[in-house]
């Protein structure tokens, strides 16, 4: 019933520059609201109503909470290329509510936690490879990288003079960012290793520029050889900078380590720290009685 205008609207996402990510979160979630308007046997775009919008978005094989919302982003957007060109008279998506999704104060390891495993990477630091994961472990750790910043990364994104890199973020954008002493040093010494000017900063085995695989399984190895009892994965890695960051330098600093554009998505990294908690209550008047 859809199948012209949810194709022109995808053309269409893709000139305005949505990315990549979101076009193919729309273009799922339409297809997903095109069947279901099959099987209610509509065949006018006219003809949907809201309370068709509301069925699809609650009850249509039975979504989570997250799928809700995607489900009402994307007939928002549709619906208001569907007015501008002329298909209906109003966007009716516009009033579906956004579900409320409770919000949880993310993992992070502590100090101890955090020194095991570098203490276990520095052990292995010897060969190319565990020099490899040691540099990772702290671009992680340190100053809270995602994954894809972490593979994208060239070596002619690094000034180790200047203690600069330019980073990959979300969208293809391209920031500084000032990196730690240490990490310098390091890197130094790894770039001696594989000698190259250009090309993948961080190599598999084979010479290749490494794979989300190759993060999974630094981290299993890791996580199996100190015995710890927490998944590791790279947004915990992140949280952690964050935390760590947020006690010493506040929220500003933390915002530009991160590379957000919003302190509102910085601040849900910014909870309430257990130290500083601990130090206030054995302060509080109260607790002396």
């Amino acid at each position: 019933m859809l199948e012209e205008q949810i194709n022109g609207f995808i053309g269409y996402c893709k000139v305005s520059g949505f990315r990549d990510k979101s076009i193919e979160s729309l273009s799922i979630r339409l297809n997903q609201f095109n069947n279901f308007l099959k099987t209610a046997r509509l065949r006018k775009i006219k003809s949907i109503t809201y309370r068709y919008l509301s069925r699809f978005v609650a009850d249509y094989k039975n979504p989570s909470i997250h799928v809700k919302k995607a489900r009402i982003w994307s007939p928002r957007q549709f619906f208001h290329y569907l007015k501008l060109n002329g298909y209906v008279n109003e966007n009716i998506a516009t009033d579906l509510p956004y579900p409320k999704i409770e919000k949880t104060v993310p993992h992070f390891l502590t100090i101890r936690e955090y020194n095991l495993i570098l203490h276990h990477c520095s052990k292995n630091a010897a060969t190319f490879i565990g020099m490899r994961n040691l540099i990772i472990i702290m671009m992680l750790g340190l100053v809270g990288l995602r994954t894809n910043s972490i593979i994208s990364m060239n070596v002619q994104d690094l000034d180790l003079i200047a203690g600069l890199a330019w980073v990959k973020e979300k969208g293809n954008i391209k920031r500084i960012l000032v990196l730690p002493k240490i990490l310098c040093a390091i890197l130094k010494s790894y770039l001696e290793k594989i000698h190259h000017r250009r090309g993948p900063l961080f190599l598999s085995k084979y010479g290749k520029r490494i794979s989300p695989r190759t993060l999974q399984d630094i981290f299993r190895n890791a996580a199996d050889s100190i015995g710890i009892d927490k998944h590791l994965h790279a947004h915990l890695f992140r949280h952690t900078a964050a935390t760590h960051l947020n006690k010493v330098a506040g929220t500003s600093i933390t915002q530009h380590v991160l590379g957000h554009a919003s302190r509102k998505n910085t601040m849900k990294y910014v909870h309430l720290n257990p130290d500083h908690y601990a130090v206030y209550m054995r302060k509080h008047p109260f607790m002396t009685i």
